[in-house]
């Protein structure tokens, strides 16, 4: 918990007992792209008495602050993740909705020639591609 505290003191934040257990969940859960009620209901099994106001409000908060990153994948509701250092893009499957996230040096080359042919300087970009499995 002491590294949870310091990373919301980091960011600025208060420590409060429903940052925390939000903070640990996306932790725990580092693999996944979650929605507000995906912690919501987590939290609520976890015996834990915080409402769904409380989570996207703070989600809100940690979004400001560059803690997590928020997508809007199939253009309805949000889903987070931990912000890291460490870019990268994302796949959504259009059948399962599964997200997979990859990189790729010769996209992120041909990105920055694009932009810098066209007199831009990049700084900073979303790669998103929606996919189907093969039918074989």
């Amino acid at each position: 918990m002491a590294d949870e505290n310091n990373e919301l003191r980091r960011a600025g934040l208060k420590v409060t007992l429903p940052r925390i257990k939000i903070l640990q969940l996306l932790e725990r859960n580092q693999d996944e792209h979650l929605s507000a009620e995906d912690l919501y209901k987590s939290l609520l099994e976890a015996g834990e008495d915080v409402g769904l106001a409380t989570v996207y409000r703070v989600l809100t908060q940690f979004e400001a602050a560059g803690l997590v990153q928020r997508h809007n994948f199939d253009g309805s509701h949000a889903v987070f993740e931990l912000a890291t250092e460490d870019h990268h893009d994302h796949m959504v499957c259009m059948d399962t909705g599964e997200v997979i996230e990859f990189f790729d040096e010769e996209i992120e080359r041909r990105q920055r020639e694009i932009v810098e042919a066209r007199g831009y300087e990049l700084e900073d970009h979303s790669l998103v591609l929606y996919v189907r499995k093969r039918s074989r």
